[in-house]
């Protein structure tokens, strides 16, 4: 079972085994169309396709919610079903390269439901091609399944919780944005620049290779070590922008044998949909 990364050789063997699932998590922010459009033209063999706004998020409120709340427990479930997600079934998520965030996010997913047999693909969809990995076209289908679920909520915290933890030394909140929108500086996707007042910055790509793929175990655990200044995971709190991008460190801590920091998936723009709770620049 693998449970954190897959590299791309160990994927390619399994591609016909039907108790592995391949799941194509391409995002552009940018281009909606260009995640849809890319699998259809390109994608892993017998790989489902799964979109960040419907399948691995909840409907957002504005002025309410983040931009990328968590699913329903129900809606969630009701996903993995329909691609046929047993108890046994090894799920492989894969974005493009950098960073593995909506891949990331759907291993988080499947990890707070309570299905272990989950890893992204290191380096992504690039290095699959790089290794001259054969790939598939058009629209893939699989059997439904029962997806057995057992929620694991100690995995998330919402916004009561990280205003409660803020003082408290026991407790560190990390930042997985760019140093620059952490700073204030350089924020074009959210109302209010800034961070949570006591956050520590922690950008998600100071855990990654110039290729995309991930910096290897004792990298990994240097930097998100660093990070959480002696903190263990179960006293971490993560968050982004929206959510998404967080759970590419909560991966990374979990590679490299640091445990599993708890997200606060509401994140940044849930945070600042209230004036009183306390921001900084």
């Amino acid at each position: 079972m693998y449970t954190t990364l897959i590299d791309a050789t160990t994927a390619r063997g399994h591609i016909t085994d039907p108790e592995w699932l391949f799941v194509d998590c391409r995002l552009d922010m940018r281009d909606p169309a260009r995640g849809p459009r890319d699998y259809h033209a390109s994608h892993i063999p017998g790989a489902l396709r799964a979109e960040l706004d419907t399948d691995l998020s909840g409907p957002a409120v504005p002025g309410r919610t983040g931009r990328h709340p968590l699913p329903a427990p129900d809606a969630i479930i009701r996903v993995f079903s329909a691609w046929g997600i047993g108890p046994r079934t090894q799920v492989v998520a894969y974005d493009e390269s950098t960073g593995a965030m909506a891949a990331a996010r759907l291993w988080w997913l499947l990890k707070w439901a309570g299905h272990d047999a989950a890893a992204v693909l290191d380096g992504g969809l690039a290095a699959w091609k790089a290794a001259g990995f054969p790939c598939g076209a058009g629209t893939e289908s699989r059997p439904v399944s029962r997806f057995v679920a057992a929620f694991r909520p100690e995995m998330a915290v919402d916004a009561r919780h990280v205003l409660s933890v803020l003082n408290d030394p026991a407790w560190v909140v990390l930042d997985a944005r760019a140093a620059d929108r952490y700073h204030g500086q350089n924020e074009t996707l959210d109302p209010v620049a800034g961070h949570v007042a006591g956050a520590v910055s922690a950008p998600y790509a100071a855990g990654l290779r110039p290729d995309g793929a991930f910096k290897p175990k004792a990298e990994l655990k240097a930097v998100y070590g660093a990070a959480m200044a002696g903190h263990d995971a179960a006293h971490a709190i993560l968050y982004c922008g929206s959510g998404v991008t967080a759970t590419h460190g909560i991966l990374a801590c979990a590679h490299a044998g640091l445990g599993v920091p708890r997200l606060y998936a509401g994140s940044w723009s849930e945070w600042i949909t209230d004036p009183a709770r306390p921001t900084a620049r």
